[in-house]
């Protein structure tokens, strides 16, 4: 294994297997902090421009390179492609015993990493809570950012060390809960877009010039509200406000008819079928929390049918 860091303590040789949107940006994050980044691999054409703006001056390599240069590998491959990629590393005798192996996916645990655990190296999963770009912009974004970090316990401390060398708030998460974790991340942010873009959609053809204009304010407040209710002492469904939690049952129809037709007319089910979904989620909800009660909650079920 070949050290490329200059004399500091506790400073590694870096290796990235993938210079994707996640790659690219953490190993620009590590190198700032001190780390030597010794090489890169990229594919597409993409990728080389983002190692060549994020990572000036470091080689592209094979990955069979860059792990027999390193001492800490970054596997920041696509998620169905983790477990090829360390056991066809593993078939070719790459992986050293002592050498940090970590991932970066939010669905995959330890277990995708068994074949480089297998050769001596250490395992580490290190899921970033956010959204990247691939551009300089996010290593403003990954200070204070929640990073979820999963290993054997004897080697947690360097999963949690390296995340506050990016910057990021290391939380320790179960192996066995990540699917939980990484469904709870995606259901929050992927479909959060799918809303306004369903809403964007509606406000266009009710002749809104610019709907992300008109949604803006309100979205914003409610994301705001919503997020500081869920601070872990309250609940969030304690801001929400509308047609639900005013037991407002006929409002609630009028949409669905509107919506109903709408779906007709634009081929746009989804739309309606979503307001359905959360509407319902949102009156038990509100039942629960007790802002309504059984027979306001029973009105507003049947209103969405």
């Amino acid at each position: 294994m070949v050290n490329n860091t200059e004399n500091k303590p506790g400073r590694l040789g870096v290796g990235i297997i993938g210079a994707g949107r996640v790659g690219a940006v953490l190993g620009s994050a590590l190198r700032a902090a001190g780390h030597a980044v010794i090489g890169v691999s990229a594919l597409s054409e993409a990728s080389h421009d983002r190692a060549d703006a994020l990572l000036p001056g470091v080689p592209v390599l094979e990955p069979q390179q860059i792990v027999e240069r390193s001492e800490l590998v970054l596997v920041t491959v696509p998620d169905d492609v983790i477990g090829s990629v360390v056991q066809g590393l593993a078939d070719l005798e790459a992986w050293q015993p002592g050498q940090i192996v970590v991932h970066t996916s939010g669905a995959h645990g330890l277990d995708v990493l068994a074949p480089a655990r297998a050769k001596g190296a250490i395992p580490i999963a290190i899921h970033p809570a956010m959204t990247f770009t691939g551009t300089s912009l996010d290593l403003g974004r990954i200070e204070g950012a929640t990073f979820a970090v999963t290993a054997p316990a004897p080697v947690l401390p360097i999963g949690q060390a390296l995340v506050v060398e990016l910057g990021g708030e290391p939380v320790v998460l179960e192996d066995a809960q990540r699917g939980l974790y990484h469904a709870a991340l995606a259901h929050g942010a992927n479909h959060l877009v799918v809303l306004v873009a369903q809403a964007a959609q509606l406000l266009e053809k009710a002749g809104i010039p610019n709907p992300g204009q008109a949604l803006s304010p309100l979205l914003y407040a409610a994301l705001e509200g919503a997020l500081a209710g869920a601070d872990g002492t309250s609940d969030p469904i304690a801001t929400l406000t509308g047609p639900v939690v005013r037991g407002d049952s006929g409002t609630v129809k009028k949409h669905v008819q509107e919506l109903e037709s709408f779906a007709v007319s634009e081929r746009a089910t989804d739309i309606v079928e979503s307001y359905r979904a959360l509407g319902r989620a949102a009156t038990v909800r509100a039942m629960n929390l007790g802002r309504i009660t059984e027979k306001q909650a029973q009105e507003l079920l049947d209103s969405f049918e």
